[in-house]
């Protein structure tokens, strides 16, 4: 059974599925805010470095098997797996959705 994520989650599902940088950089808005266990990375350029590194560099890959809203939030949960310790490790994605681009995500492990 696939899930019915909305567009923009989906789209950086999928551009994340094939680690294309650009892909989920696109689907976020330009003064979109990505928050990674308490920091905060503000913008393209910011969120770009997070995801080269992060994502990218280390072939993390997320896979969501679940998703529900929570207080106006699309909330996706799954297992990332990739060239990290620990390797798979389950992490919840909580989105703030604006205009049909991803204007805050919250990742937490």
């Amino acid at each position: 059974m696939s899930l019915q994520l909305p567009s923009p989650v989906a789209d950086y599902v999928a551009a994340n599925a094939r680690l294309d940088l650009d892909g989920m950089i696109n689907p976020f808005a330009a003064d979109a805010v990505l928050l990674d266990n308490g920091k905060r990375f503000a913008g393209h350029a910011e969120i770009r470095g997070l995801l080269k590194e992060m994502v990218v560099g280390l072939k993390a890959v997320f896979t969501p098997d679940t998703i529900r809203e929570e207080e106006g939030r699309v909330v996706v949960e799954g297992p990332a797996h990739g060239d990290f310790p620990g390797s798979p490790i389950r992490f919840t994605y909580r989105f703030d959705l604006e205009d049909d681009a991803i204007k805050v995500v919250e990742i937490t492990a």
